[in-house]
Protein backbone atom coordinates (compact mmCIF):
# COMPACT_ATOMS: atom_id res chain seq x y z
CA UNK A 1 0.00 0.00 0.00
CA UNK A 2 1.58 3.28 -1.09
CA UNK A 3 -0.29 6.31 0.43
CA UNK A 4 -2.05 9.03 -2.16
CA UNK A 5 -0.86 12.54 -3.17
CA UNK A 6 -3.31 14.80 -0.72
CA UNK A 7 -5.03 16.81 -3.84
CA UNK A 8 -5.73 13.09 -5.58
CA UNK A 9 -9.26 11.41 -5.40
CA UNK A 10 -9.38 7.73 -4.57
CA UNK A 11 -11.11 5.48 -6.62
CA UNK A 12 -12.86 1.83 -4.87
CA UNK A 13 -13.18 -0.75 -7.11
CA UNK A 14 -15.69 -3.48 -5.72
CA UNK A 15 -16.69 -6.55 -6.05
CA UNK A 16 -19.48 -8.65 -4.38
CA UNK A 17 -21.42 -12.05 -4.36
CA UNK A 18 -25.44 -12.01 -4.62
CA UNK A 19 -26.97 -11.36 -1.60
CA UNK A 20 -23.73 -9.92 -0.09
CA UNK A 21 -24.97 -7.91 3.34
CA UNK A 22 -24.04 -4.34 3.25
CA UNK A 23 -22.65 -3.64 6.20
CA UNK A 24 -19.86 -6.00 4.61
CA UNK A 25 -19.05 -4.58 1.82
CA UNK A 26 -19.01 -0.94 3.22
CA UNK A 27 -16.94 -2.37 6.33
CA UNK A 28 -14.30 -3.40 3.64
CA UNK A 29 -14.55 -0.50 2.06
CA UNK A 30 -14.28 1.74 4.61
CA UNK A 31 -11.42 -0.26 6.00
CA UNK A 32 -9.37 -0.11 3.10
CA UNK A 33 -10.01 4.05 2.62
CA UNK A 34 -8.49 4.08 6.26
CA UNK A 35 -5.57 2.35 5.02
CA UNK A 36 -5.02 5.26 2.46
CA UNK A 37 -4.98 8.03 5.80
CA UNK A 38 -7.92 9.77 3.93
CA UNK A 39 -11.23 10.52 4.67
CA UNK A 40 -14.27 9.21 3.29
CA UNK A 41 -14.60 12.26 1.50
CA UNK A 42 -11.87 11.71 -0.61
CA UNK A 43 -13.94 8.98 -2.06
CA UNK A 44 -15.25 9.91 -5.49
CA UNK A 45 -17.00 6.71 -6.96
CA UNK A 46 -17.49 3.30 -6.32
CA UNK A 47 -16.51 1.46 -9.57
CA UNK A 48 -17.62 -2.49 -10.49
CA UNK A 49 -18.56 -4.51 -13.46
CA UNK A 50 -21.66 -4.47 -15.32
CA UNK A 51 -23.18 -7.80 -14.03
CA UNK A 52 -22.75 -6.38 -10.44
CA UNK A 53 -24.08 -2.75 -10.21
CA UNK A 54 -27.41 -3.79 -9.43
CA UNK A 55 -26.34 -5.48 -6.41
CA UNK A 56 -28.08 -4.15 -3.57
CA UNK A 57 -25.32 -3.92 -0.93
CA UNK A 58 -23.03 -2.10 -3.58
CA UNK A 59 -25.70 0.33 -5.28
CA UNK A 60 -26.25 0.84 -1.05
CA UNK A 61 -22.72 1.00 -0.40
CA UNK A 62 -22.52 3.97 -2.54
CA UNK A 63 -25.13 5.62 -1.52
CA UNK A 64 -24.33 5.89 2.05
CA UNK A 65 -20.61 7.51 0.94
CA UNK A 66 -23.00 9.63 -1.27
CA UNK A 67 -20.90 8.65 -4.81
CA UNK A 68 -21.98 7.35 -7.55
CA UNK A 69 -21.34 3.84 -8.90
CA UNK A 70 -19.90 3.66 -11.75
CA UNK A 71 -19.67 -0.03 -14.09
CA UNK A 72 -17.69 -1.22 -16.72
CA UNK A 73 -18.43 -3.53 -19.39
CA UNK A 74 -16.15 -7.07 -18.54
CA UNK A 75 -14.06 -6.63 -22.12
CA UNK A 76 -13.56 -3.40 -20.70
CA UNK A 77 -11.81 -5.08 -17.31
CA UNK A 78 -10.37 -7.49 -19.22
CA UNK A 79 -8.00 -5.04 -20.91
CA UNK A 80 -6.65 -3.92 -17.31
CA UNK A 81 -3.48 -5.28 -16.11
CA UNK A 82 -3.76 -5.57 -12.10
CA UNK A 83 -0.89 -7.00 -9.92
CA UNK A 84 -3.58 -9.90 -8.48
CA UNK A 85 -5.41 -11.49 -10.87
CA UNK A 86 -7.61 -14.46 -10.07
CA UNK A 87 -8.30 -17.40 -12.31
CA UNK A 88 -11.67 -17.64 -10.17
CA UNK A 89 -13.24 -14.23 -11.22
CA UNK A 90 -12.02 -14.47 -14.66
CA UNK A 91 -14.26 -17.88 -15.09
CA UNK A 92 -16.98 -15.76 -13.01
CA UNK A 93 -17.08 -12.61 -14.69
CA UNK A 94 -14.56 -12.09 -17.72
CA UNK A 95 -12.37 -10.01 -15.58
CA UNK A 96 -9.10 -11.26 -14.13
CA UNK A 97 -9.83 -9.04 -10.65
CA UNK A 98 -13.28 -6.94 -10.56
CA UNK A 99 -11.38 -4.97 -7.91
CA UNK A 100 -8.50 -4.12 -8.57
CA UNK A 101 -9.86 -3.58 -12.79
CA UNK A 102 -12.52 -1.64 -11.94
CA UNK A 103 -10.30 1.02 -9.94
CA UNK A 104 -8.01 0.94 -12.34
CA UNK A 105 -10.15 1.29 -15.45
CA UNK A 106 -10.24 5.31 -15.20
CA UNK A 107 -6.87 5.79 -14.92
CA UNK A 108 -4.56 6.33 -12.27
CA UNK A 109 -2.31 4.39 -9.58
CA UNK A 110 -3.53 1.33 -7.29
CA UNK A 111 -2.73 2.41 -3.86
CA UNK A 112 -4.33 -0.51 -1.72
CA UNK A 113 -4.28 -3.46 -3.53
CA UNK A 114 -7.05 -6.19 -3.33
CA UNK A 115 -8.85 -7.04 -0.17
CA UNK A 116 -10.64 -9.58 0.85
CA UNK A 117 -13.70 -9.00 4.12
CA UNK A 118 -13.22 -11.53 6.98
CA UNK A 119 -16.35 -12.62 8.40
CA UNK A 120 -16.61 -14.87 11.27
CA UNK A 121 -17.58 -18.17 10.12
CA UNK A 122 -18.43 -18.00 6.52
CA UNK A 123 -16.06 -17.10 3.64
CA UNK A 124 -16.00 -13.59 2.04
CA UNK A 125 -18.46 -12.39 0.22
CA UNK A 126 -16.79 -8.96 -1.01
CA UNK A 127 -13.70 -7.10 -2.28
CA UNK A 128 -12.79 -4.11 -3.08
CA UNK A 129 -9.32 -2.15 -3.96
CA UNK A 130 -8.61 1.36 -4.30
CA UNK A 131 -7.08 3.61 -6.81
CA UNK A 132 -5.99 7.41 -6.73
CA UNK A 133 -6.23 9.60 -9.82
CA UNK A 134 -5.64 13.62 -9.93
CA UNK A 135 -8.24 15.39 -8.68
CA UNK A 136 -10.51 16.45 -11.76
CA UNK A 137 -11.60 20.44 -12.08
CA UNK A 138 -14.52 20.93 -10.41
CA UNK A 139 -17.84 21.59 -12.41
CA UNK A 140 -18.45 25.37 -13.49
CA UNK A 141 -21.22 26.00 -11.56
CA UNK A 142 -21.71 29.68 -13.26
CA UNK A 143 -22.01 28.44 -16.86
CA UNK A 144 -25.03 28.56 -18.24
CA UNK A 145 -26.64 28.00 -21.99
CA UNK A 146 -26.09 31.55 -22.60
CA UNK A 147 -22.79 31.24 -22.64
CA UNK A 148 -23.01 29.29 -25.81
CA UNK A 149 -24.35 31.85 -28.31
CA UNK A 150 -22.37 34.73 -27.79
CA UNK A 151 -19.13 36.98 -27.58
CA UNK A 152 -17.93 35.17 -30.70
CA UNK A 153 -20.37 36.99 -33.23
CA UNK A 154 -21.07 34.38 -34.89
CA UNK A 155 -24.58 33.26 -36.29
CA UNK A 156 -25.78 30.40 -34.32
CA UNK A 157 -29.03 28.37 -34.15
CA UNK A 158 -29.31 28.36 -30.18
CA UNK A 159 -30.15 25.11 -29.20
CA UNK A 160 -28.23 25.74 -25.69
CA UNK A 161 -31.08 27.41 -24.26
CA UNK A 162 -34.14 26.48 -22.96
CA UNK A 163 -36.61 29.74 -23.44
CA UNK A 164 -39.39 28.17 -26.12
CA UNK A 165 -38.72 30.05 -29.84
CA UNK A 166 -40.94 32.29 -30.96
CA UNK A 167 -41.59 34.23 -27.45
CA UNK A 168 -42.78 36.27 -26.59
CA UNK A 169 -45.83 36.36 -28.33
CA UNK A 170 -47.53 39.15 -29.68
CA UNK A 171 -50.28 39.88 -27.38
CA UNK A 172 -47.81 39.54 -24.26
CA UNK A 173 -45.44 41.99 -25.79
CA UNK A 174 -48.30 44.80 -26.09
CA UNK A 175 -49.35 43.91 -22.50
CA UNK A 176 -45.74 44.63 -21.52
CA UNK A 177 -45.47 47.61 -23.51
CA UNK A 178 -48.81 49.21 -22.25
CA UNK A 179 -47.03 48.77 -18.77
CA UNK A 180 -44.56 51.30 -19.65
CA UNK A 181 -46.43 54.63 -18.97
CA UNK A 182 -46.65 53.25 -15.13
CA UNK A 183 -42.90 53.47 -14.82
CA UNK A 184 -42.92 56.61 -12.57
CA UNK A 185 -44.28 54.57 -9.95
CA UNK A 186 -43.19 52.67 -7.51
CA UNK A 187 -43.96 48.98 -8.47
CA UNK A 188 -47.13 47.58 -6.64
CA UNK A 189 -46.96 43.83 -7.05
CA UNK A 190 -50.55 43.13 -4.75
CA UNK A 191 -52.22 42.18 -7.98
CA UNK A 192 -49.84 40.16 -9.15
CA UNK A 193 -49.17 38.68 -6.22
CA UNK A 194 -53.11 37.60 -5.86
CA UNK A 195 -53.50 36.63 -9.72
CA UNK A 196 -50.89 33.89 -9.02
CA UNK A 197 -52.36 32.78 -6.11
CA UNK A 198 -55.62 32.65 -7.84
CA UNK A 199 -53.80 30.51 -10.28
CA UNK A 200 -52.62 28.10 -7.90
CA UNK A 201 -55.39 28.09 -5.51
CA UNK A 202 -53.49 29.09 -2.55
CA UNK A 203 -54.07 32.85 -0.12
CA UNK A 204 -51.77 35.29 -1.40
CA UNK A 205 -49.53 34.93 1.92
CA UNK A 206 -48.18 31.69 0.34
CA UNK A 207 -46.94 33.17 -2.43
CA UNK A 208 -43.72 35.46 -3.01
CA UNK A 209 -43.02 37.15 -6.66
CA UNK A 210 -39.10 37.38 -7.67
CA UNK A 211 -36.71 38.16 -10.34
CA UNK A 212 -36.81 35.09 -11.88
CA UNK A 213 -36.57 31.61 -10.38
CA UNK A 214 -32.79 32.48 -9.98
CA UNK A 215 -32.92 35.11 -7.50
CA UNK A 216 -35.15 32.50 -4.99
CA UNK A 217 -32.31 30.47 -5.11
CA UNK A 218 -30.17 33.33 -3.67
CA UNK A 219 -33.16 34.48 -0.95
CA UNK A 220 -33.52 30.38 0.21
CA UNK A 221 -29.72 30.54 0.73
CA UNK A 222 -29.66 33.44 2.46
CA UNK A 223 -32.97 33.11 4.98
CA UNK A 224 -33.07 29.75 5.56
CA UNK A 225 -31.27 28.68 8.83
CA UNK A 226 -30.08 24.94 7.74
CA UNK A 227 -27.18 23.28 8.57
CA UNK A 228 -26.99 20.49 6.26
CA UNK A 229 -28.20 20.71 2.64
CA UNK A 230 -27.97 18.85 -0.02
CA UNK A 231 -28.80 19.15 -3.69
CA UNK A 232 -29.59 16.51 -6.06
CA UNK A 233 -27.63 16.87 -9.68
CA UNK A 234 -27.49 16.51 -12.05
CA UNK A 235 -29.68 19.87 -12.11
CA UNK A 236 -29.98 23.30 -12.44
CA UNK A 237 -26.40 24.63 -10.80
CA UNK A 238 -27.46 28.00 -9.34
CA UNK A 239 -28.98 26.20 -6.46
CA UNK A 240 -25.52 24.73 -5.58
CA UNK A 241 -23.73 27.94 -6.09
CA UNK A 242 -26.21 30.23 -4.55
CA UNK A 243 -25.51 28.03 -1.32
CA UNK A 244 -21.94 27.39 -1.56
CA UNK A 245 -21.71 31.76 -1.64
CA UNK A 246 -23.78 31.79 1.36
CA UNK A 247 -21.32 30.25 2.92
CA UNK A 248 -23.14 26.71 3.27
CA UNK A 249 -21.19 23.37 2.95
CA UNK A 250 -23.32 21.32 0.31
CA UNK A 251 -24.00 17.71 0.09
CA UNK A 252 -24.46 16.21 -3.59
CA UNK A 253 -26.88 12.89 -4.01
CA UNK A 254 -26.05 12.10 -7.62
CA UNK A 255 -28.36 10.27 -9.61
CA UNK A 256 -27.01 7.45 -11.93
CA UNK A 257 -27.26 7.11 -15.20
CA UNK A 258 -28.06 3.30 -15.38
CA UNK A 259 -31.00 4.53 -13.59
CA UNK A 260 -32.41 6.59 -15.58
CA UNK A 261 -31.55 9.24 -13.44
CA UNK A 262 -34.24 9.06 -11.66
CA UNK A 263 -34.54 9.44 -8.01
CA UNK A 264 -34.48 7.01 -5.35
CA UNK A 265 -35.86 8.91 -2.40
CA UNK A 266 -33.50 6.55 0.08
CA UNK A 267 -30.34 8.04 -1.63
CA UNK A 268 -31.02 11.21 -0.07
CA UNK A 269 -29.25 11.06 3.70
CA UNK A 270 -31.67 11.36 6.48
CA UNK A 271 -29.63 14.57 8.11
CA UNK A 272 -30.74 16.78 4.78
CA UNK A 273 -32.50 19.48 6.59
CA UNK A 274 -32.71 21.29 3.02
CA UNK A 275 -33.03 18.96 0.17
CA UNK A 276 -33.10 21.05 -3.71
CA UNK A 277 -34.13 19.41 -7.13
CA UNK A 278 -35.70 20.34 -10.09
CA UNK A 279 -39.05 18.58 -11.67
CA UNK A 280 -38.99 18.03 -14.77
CA UNK A 281 -35.09 18.06 -14.19
CA UNK A 282 -32.72 20.44 -16.41
CA UNK A 283 -31.00 18.71 -17.92
CA UNK A 284 -31.99 15.33 -18.04
CA UNK A 285 -35.47 16.00 -18.77
CA UNK A 286 -36.47 13.51 -16.20
CA UNK A 287 -40.63 14.17 -14.61
CA UNK A 288 -40.13 12.40 -11.39
CA UNK A 289 -43.61 10.95 -9.56
CA UNK A 290 -44.49 13.32 -7.38
CA UNK A 291 -45.14 10.24 -4.79
CA UNK A 292 -41.50 10.17 -4.67
CA UNK A 293 -40.40 13.84 -3.98
CA UNK A 294 -43.10 14.02 -1.60
CA UNK A 295 -41.77 10.88 0.21
CA UNK A 296 -38.39 13.18 0.77
CA UNK A 297 -40.80 15.70 3.05
CA UNK A 298 -40.78 15.76 6.69
CA UNK A 299 -40.80 17.88 9.65
CA UNK A 300 -37.42 20.00 9.82
CA UNK A 301 -36.69 19.70 6.61
CA UNK A 302 -37.12 22.14 3.31
CA UNK A 303 -37.80 20.31 0.45
CA UNK A 304 -37.51 22.84 -2.63
CA UNK A 305 -39.04 21.81 -6.21
CA UNK A 306 -37.79 23.61 -8.95
CA UNK A 307 -40.60 23.39 -11.54
CA UNK A 308 -39.46 26.28 -13.77
CA UNK A 309 -40.32 23.54 -16.96
CA UNK A 310 -43.28 22.21 -15.37
CA UNK A 311 -45.65 24.47 -17.65
CA UNK A 312 -44.12 22.70 -20.45
CA UNK A 313 -45.31 19.56 -19.32
CA UNK A 314 -48.91 18.77 -20.64
CA UNK A 315 -51.47 18.87 -18.22
CA UNK A 316 -48.28 19.58 -15.79
CA UNK A 317 -48.64 16.13 -14.08
CA UNK A 318 -46.73 15.51 -11.30
CA UNK A 319 -46.99 18.95 -9.95
CA UNK A 320 -46.66 20.05 -6.35
CA UNK A 321 -47.32 23.87 -6.94
CA UNK A 322 -50.68 24.41 -4.72
CA UNK A 323 -50.02 21.84 -2.88
CA UNK A 324 -50.45 22.99 1.28
CA UNK A 325 -50.20 19.10 2.38
CA UNK A 326 -46.50 18.46 2.08
CA UNK A 327 -44.48 19.61 5.31
CA UNK A 328 -41.80 22.18 4.20
CA UNK A 329 -42.21 22.19 0.73
CA UNK A 330 -41.71 25.10 -1.34
CA UNK A 331 -41.82 25.54 -4.85
CA UNK A 332 -40.20 27.58 -7.50
CA UNK A 333 -41.72 28.83 -10.71
CA UNK A 334 -40.15 30.40 -13.56
CA UNK A 335 -42.20 32.59 -16.41
CA UNK A 336 -39.51 33.05 -18.60
CA UNK A 337 -39.16 29.74 -20.08
CA UNK A 338 -42.83 29.43 -21.80
CA UNK A 339 -42.99 32.84 -22.63
CA UNK A 340 -39.59 34.18 -24.08
CA UNK A 341 -38.88 36.68 -20.48
CA UNK A 342 -35.47 35.84 -19.51
CA UNK A 343 -34.62 39.18 -20.32
CA UNK A 344 -37.60 40.46 -18.18
CA UNK A 345 -36.66 38.53 -14.97
CA UNK A 346 -40.21 37.24 -13.67
CA UNK A 347 -40.73 34.13 -11.39
CA UNK A 348 -42.23 33.17 -8.09
CA UNK A 349 -42.41 30.95 -4.81
CA UNK A 350 -45.06 29.30 -3.59
CA UNK A 351 -44.93 27.87 0.16
CA UNK A 352 -45.99 29.14 3.57
CA UNK A 353 -46.69 31.96 4.78
CA UNK A 354 -43.78 31.89 7.12
CA UNK A 355 -40.98 30.83 4.81
CA UNK A 356 -42.55 33.61 2.85
CA UNK A 357 -42.19 36.46 5.39
CA UNK A 358 -38.53 35.01 5.43
CA UNK A 359 -37.64 35.37 2.36
CA UNK A 360 -39.38 38.91 1.85
CA UNK A 361 -37.14 39.66 4.39
CA UNK A 362 -34.16 39.30 2.40
CA UNK A 363 -35.75 40.70 -0.81
CA UNK A 364 -34.69 44.63 -1.52
CA UNK A 365 -37.40 47.24 -1.52
CA UNK A 366 -39.35 46.35 -5.24
CA UNK A 367 -37.35 43.34 -6.66
CA UNK A 368 -39.75 43.06 -9.19
CA UNK A 369 -40.40 45.79 -12.11
CA UNK A 370 -43.27 47.20 -13.24
CA UNK A 371 -43.50 45.52 -16.41
CA UNK A 372 -42.17 41.97 -15.16
CA UNK A 373 -45.31 42.56 -12.84
CA UNK A 374 -47.58 43.19 -15.64
CA UNK A 375 -46.32 40.03 -17.51
CA UNK A 376 -46.99 37.94 -14.16
CA UNK A 377 -50.59 38.88 -14.34
CA UNK A 378 -50.71 38.27 -18.06
CA UNK A 379 -49.04 34.75 -17.94
CA UNK A 380 -51.64 33.28 -15.64
CA UNK A 381 -54.87 34.63 -17.50
CA UNK A 382 -56.95 32.22 -18.65
CA UNK A 383 -55.70 32.71 -22.44
CA UNK A 384 -52.19 32.73 -21.70
CA UNK A 385 -52.99 29.17 -19.64
CA UNK A 386 -54.32 27.82 -22.85
CA UNK A 387 -51.61 28.86 -25.06
CA UNK A 388 -49.36 27.02 -22.38
CA UNK A 389 -51.18 24.44 -22.66
CA UNK A 390 -51.19 24.09 -26.64
CA UNK A 391 -47.40 25.15 -26.41
CA UNK A 392 -47.07 21.88 -24.21
CA UNK A 393 -48.52 19.42 -26.85
CA UNK A 394 -46.58 20.68 -29.46
CA UNK A 395 -43.41 20.68 -27.44
CA UNK A 396 -44.12 16.69 -26.88
CA UNK A 397 -44.93 16.11 -30.51
CA UNK A 398 -41.26 17.92 -31.98
CA UNK A 399 -39.09 16.34 -28.80
CA UNK A 400 -40.90 12.77 -30.00
CA UNK A 401 -39.13 13.58 -33.56
CA UNK A 402 -35.90 15.03 -32.40
CA UNK A 403 -35.75 11.76 -30.57
CA UNK A 404 -36.57 9.53 -33.21
CA UNK A 405 -33.64 11.27 -35.29
CA UNK A 406 -31.11 11.30 -32.56
CA UNK A 407 -32.28 7.25 -32.08
CA UNK A 408 -31.23 6.83 -36.26
CA UNK A 409 -27.42 7.57 -35.18
CA UNK A 410 -27.29 5.31 -32.21
CA UNK A 411 -24.42 3.51 -34.43
CA UNK A 412 -22.25 6.60 -33.55
CA UNK A 413 -22.74 5.99 -30.39
CA UNK A 414 -25.39 8.84 -30.12
CA UNK A 415 -28.11 7.84 -27.05
CA UNK A 416 -30.41 10.02 -25.74
CA UNK A 417 -31.66 10.29 -21.67
CA UNK A 418 -35.30 8.85 -21.80
CA UNK A 419 -38.29 9.56 -21.55
CA UNK A 420 -38.10 13.22 -21.71
CA UNK A 421 -40.53 15.37 -20.49
CA UNK A 422 -39.01 18.65 -20.95
CA UNK A 423 -38.44 21.16 -23.66
CA UNK A 424 -35.16 19.69 -24.17
CA UNK A 425 -33.18 16.47 -24.33
CA UNK A 426 -30.10 15.08 -22.86
CA UNK A 427 -27.69 13.50 -25.39
CA UNK A 428 -24.71 11.29 -24.63
CA UNK A 429 -22.33 11.88 -27.43
CA UNK A 430 -18.75 10.38 -27.42
CA UNK A 431 -16.11 12.95 -27.69
CA UNK A 432 -18.73 15.94 -27.10
CA UNK A 433 -16.11 18.81 -26.62
CA UNK A 434 -15.27 18.13 -30.05
CA UNK A 435 -18.59 17.76 -31.38
CA UNK A 436 -19.74 20.94 -30.39
CA UNK A 437 -17.23 22.88 -32.12
CA UNK A 438 -17.63 21.06 -34.86
CA UNK A 439 -21.71 22.07 -34.58
CA UNK A 440 -20.36 25.18 -33.88
CA UNK A 441 -19.00 25.34 -37.54
CA UNK A 442 -21.89 24.27 -38.83
CA UNK A 443 -24.31 26.70 -37.36
CA UNK A 444 -25.18 24.96 -33.95
CA UNK A 445 -25.21 25.86 -30.27
CA UNK A 446 -25.65 22.97 -28.08
CA UNK A 447 -25.26 23.04 -24.42
CA UNK A 448 -22.06 21.89 -23.06
CA UNK A 449 -22.60 18.34 -20.52
CA UNK A 450 -19.45 18.35 -18.07
CA UNK A 451 -20.73 21.79 -16.25
CA UNK A 452 -23.46 19.49 -14.13
CA UNK A 453 -22.16 17.91 -11.45
CA UNK A 454 -22.56 14.08 -12.12
CA UNK A 455 -22.30 14.05 -15.94
CA UNK A 456 -18.65 14.25 -17.79
CA UNK A 457 -17.57 15.24 -20.72
CA UNK A 458 -19.70 13.17 -23.07
CA UNK A 459 -22.78 14.79 -22.97
CA UNK A 460 -24.65 17.81 -24.43
CA UNK A 461 -27.76 19.20 -23.66
CA UNK A 462 -30.52 19.81 -26.60
CA UNK A 463 -33.26 22.32 -26.93
CA UNK A 464 -36.60 21.34 -28.88
CA UNK A 465 -37.44 22.93 -31.80
CA UNK A 466 -39.50 22.89 -34.32
CA UNK A 467 -39.45 19.87 -36.94
CA UNK A 468 -37.17 22.22 -39.64
CA UNK A 469 -34.76 23.29 -37.37
CA UNK A 470 -34.42 19.49 -35.60
CA UNK A 471 -34.32 17.92 -38.86
CA UNK A 472 -31.50 20.52 -39.67
CA UNK A 473 -29.80 19.77 -36.63
CA UNK A 474 -30.01 15.76 -37.25
CA UNK A 475 -28.26 16.37 -40.89
CA UNK A 476 -25.37 18.39 -39.12
CA UNK A 477 -25.00 16.14 -36.04
CA UNK A 478 -25.11 13.30 -38.74
CA UNK A 479 -21.72 14.89 -40.60
CA UNK A 480 -20.00 15.20 -37.67
CA UNK A 481 -20.55 11.43 -35.95
CA UNK A 482 -21.06 9.60 -38.89
CA UNK A 483 -18.30 7.90 -40.76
Amino acid sequence: MTHPDPDAVLVVGVGACADAPVEEVLGLVRAAVRETGRGEDAVAELATVEVKGEEPAIVRAAAALGVPLVTYSARELADVTVPNPSARSRAAVGTPSVAEAAALCGGGELVVPKRKSTPAGRPSMATCAVAARPRPAAPDLRHHGDAEVRDDGAALTDLAVNVRSDTPPAWLKEVIAASLDDLAAYPDGRTAREAVAAHHGVPADRVLLTSGAAEAFVLLARALKVRHPYVVHPQFTEPEAALRDAGHEVGRVLLREEDGFRLDPAAVPEEADLVVLGNPTNPTSVLHPAGSLTQLARPGRALVVDEAFMDAVPGEREALAGRTDVPGLIVLRSLTKTWGLAGLRIGYVLAAPDTIRALAQTQPLWPVSSPALAAARACVSPRALAEAGHAAHRVASDRAHLLAGLAELSFAGVSAVGPAEGPFVLVRVPGAAGVRERLRGRGFAVRRGDTFPGLGPDWVRVAVRGRATSDAFLAALREVVGP
